[in-house]
């Protein structure tokens, strides 16, 4: 039954502890000893709160027994990445320098999946300062893919995708700077959701780059990532970037998309993509129009220059953010993150300005776009999840950097700011891809309504993890 139950979708399991078939301590249990007996294998956690969230679960049970049931997240056990602050506990954003790291507030989006019930179970593996797409930590070791454990989960959130895909938890929330919620989802064969920048509040999250970072779910069905979604978004004045506009509803996800029309870019999002990942996502696209959209191309010319300004704008702001420590203690950060502070403290005012500059015409030009058509679709990775250690991919036989392939189709979507979800499209071998539909700012409801329709198609079928069969290398 434990194997069973944990392999449920928030949803599911929700109806199941509403309807007291299933009750939070239960769940909560079987979370814990399943994630502590994979953990030597994903290596998913950084740390574990057992005593905590069993105590969290008993109270969750006596309230739901006592008839004050909150809501869909009552009593459900999550991780979450291990940037995000908790009151009185260690934070180490995968750190060194930061590993004793005690908050005095939780962070926003923590407070409000405690006000839903929430049962938080322990911290989530990442990317050292989440600078990083490999999840390989100096500090807390490498996360391994829950379908072949010789291979990345993908990041900066690799220990949260990997935890979703392992049913180490139920959800969970990433951070995605520069794809960081959609690249782990797609390696891991899970739904990613990126909300518009704004829609959700960064208040007591360790910046990575102010104007680029967003948090969002991590979740096995896209009507948890919609759920959760309306719990964590909303209005904050502790965040400055936060937008004042209503989170919208996300319930009536039918999947139905008759008469939407799909946009898509040939010559930037379709250009030297892995043969396989490519026919598989237009596979989808095709389903999609069978079942009633129509199809149209777009062009947006300055996403030839997307991943430099992405970059120079990332590495700067990081780079500023980290300074000090840099200077003072350089030795204590890992070798690769290192290095790349190191390098954004060489772009100069001039770049970092010339770069919004070009982040103010992709702005415009995604707009003009998105005029003419609903949602625009990409694969999510135009490569696949290399092994662990490699700093290359494989595209088509051609060996290319692994950093610029792995952000390059998910840059665009934070140097504009709007939603973007990664959602399933199949398998290319034993790996899971990932397909990428990208929105109208605040306009989640039609994402999320799309990756309904792909998920639909049952894109991974019945197939689990590795880790599930004992296949795992």
């Amino acid at each position: 039954m434990s194997k069973e139950l944990l392999a449920k979708s928030v949803t599911e399991l929700a109806g199941l502890i509403e309807s007291k078939e299933v009750s939070p301590v239960e769940a909560t249990s079987a979370m814990i000893d399943h994630a502590q007996d994979l953990n030597g294998e994903i290596n998913a956690y950084i740390s574990f709160r057992a005593d905590q969230a069993l105590l969290e679960a008993k109270k969750a049970e006596e309230e739901i027994a006592a008839g004050r049931y909150r809501g869909t997240f009552h009593g459900v056990p999550m991780a979450v990445k291990d940037n995000l602050y908790f009151a009185g506990e260690v934070t180490t954003m995968a750190s060194k320098i930061h590993g004793d790291f005690v908050s005095d507030h939780d962070a926003t989006v923590v407070t409000k999946l405690r006000e839903a019930g929430v049962v938080f179970t322990g911290k989530l593996n990442m990317h050292e300062y989440a600078w990083g797409i490999d999840n390989n930590s100096p500090h807390f070791g490498a996360v391994r893919n829950p379908w072949d454990t010789t291979k990345v989960p993908g990041g900066s959130s690799g220990g949260s995708g990997a935890a979703v895909a392992a049913d180490m938890t139920f959800a969970t929330l990433g951070t995605d700077t520069a794809g960081s919620i959609r690249i782990p989802s797609a390696a891991c064969g899970i739904v990613g959701l990126k909300p518009t920048h704004g829609r959700v509040s960064k208040f007591g999250c360790f910046p990575l780059a102010w104007s680029l970072d967003h948090i969002g779910p991590m979740t096995k069905t896209v009507a948890d990532a919609a759920a959760m979604l309306k719990v964590i978004g909303g209005f904050d004045p502790k965040d400055p970037t936060s937008v004042n506009t209503p989170t919208g509803s996300y319930e009536n996800l039918t999947g139905d998309v008759r008469g939407l029309v799909i946009g898509i870019e040939e010559d930037y999002f379709f250009k030297d993509v892995d043969s396989e990942i490519e026919r598989l996502v237009r596979f989808q696209i095709d389903s999609l129009v069978s079942q009633g959209a129509t199809l149209k191309k777009v062009k947006i010319p300055t996403l030839q220059l997307s991943e430099w300004a992405e970059i120079v704008t990332s590495m700067s702001e990081a780079s500023a953010i980290h300074h000090r420590d840099l200077v003072n203690r350089p030795e204590d950060f890992g070798d690769d993150t290192r290095f790349l502070f190191e390098l954004g403290e060489l772009f100069s005012s001039v770049e970092y300005l010339q770069a919004q500059q070009i982040r103010r015409q992709l702005k415009s030009e995604f707009k003009e776009a998105l005029s003419e058509v609903d949602v625009l679709i990409t694969p999510t990775l135009p490569v696949m999840a290399p092994n662990i250690g490699d700093s290359t991919a494989d595209l088509n036989g051609k060996k290319v950097d692994l950093i610029d392939n792995f952000i390059r189709f998910t840059g665009p979507s934070n140097l504009t700011g709007l939603p973007a979800l990664s959602v399933p499209a199949g398998f290319n071998g034993q790996l899971p891809v990932g397909l990428q539909i990208i929105g109208r700012a605040f306009d989640e409801a039609t994402v999320l309504n799309v990756g309904t329709a792909v998920e639909q198609t049952r894109p991974l079928g019945e197939r689990k993890p590795a880790v599930y069969s004992g296949t795992a290398v």
